[in-house]
């Protein structure tokens, strides 16, 4: 029955206008050649479609190289204690940038694709979409083995991403 559920409610937001679940014209991946991902210590400018960035309540922004990455950090962020993010209060935005419009997007709100073909600078990755069905497409066109909620993703599917289980 809960499936159900999620079911009918994924593809009710789905199919809400894209602006009412994620875009905004004020979301801003302003990165530049200095930005370095916290995670993988690399150049964010070198794939700029897979740059995601989260801004802290002090208005500190941290870049990362992919998805997989900014989940990494998102999750364990006790694991970059010089940083000082104590919990989830002091997350003011998250961002993603769409694989298919290349603009950057609520990654609350947003859709990830688990399992395709398609790599990120840091290796399998999770591919970032606005709606539920941009990444059912991609899903099939690409291999992708299953679309996940941001809530949905766990510590434990980004060690299988990174490979250490």
């Amino acid at each position: 029955m809960y499936k159900k559920i999620f079911a009918s409610l994924v593809i009710a937001l789905s199919l809400l206008p894209i602006s009412s679940l994620s875009a905004n014209d004020s979301y801003k991946m302003d990165f530049d050649k200095e930005s370095t991902c916290v995670v993988r210590k690399m150049k964010v400018y070198e794939a700029p479609m897979w740059v995601c960035k989260i801004e802290l309540t002090n208005n500190k922004k941290l870049f990362f190289s992919s998805p997989k990455s900014m989940m990494e950090f998102y999750l364990q962020p006790g694991r970059w204690f010089d940083i000082g993010v104590k919990s989830e209060e002091d997350f003011k935005e998250i961002l993603v940038t769409d694989f298919d419009t290349l603009k950057p997007i609520n990654a609350k709100g947003a859709f990830f694709v688990y399992g395709s073909n398609v790599i990120s600078p840091a290796g399998d990755d999770l591919v970032p979409f606005a709606t539920y069905e941009a990444a059912n497409n991609f899903a099939s066109k690409h291999n992708g083995k299953r679309v996940f909620a941001f809530n949905q993703i766990s510590a434990a599917l980004i060690r299988l991403l990174n490979g250490s289980l």
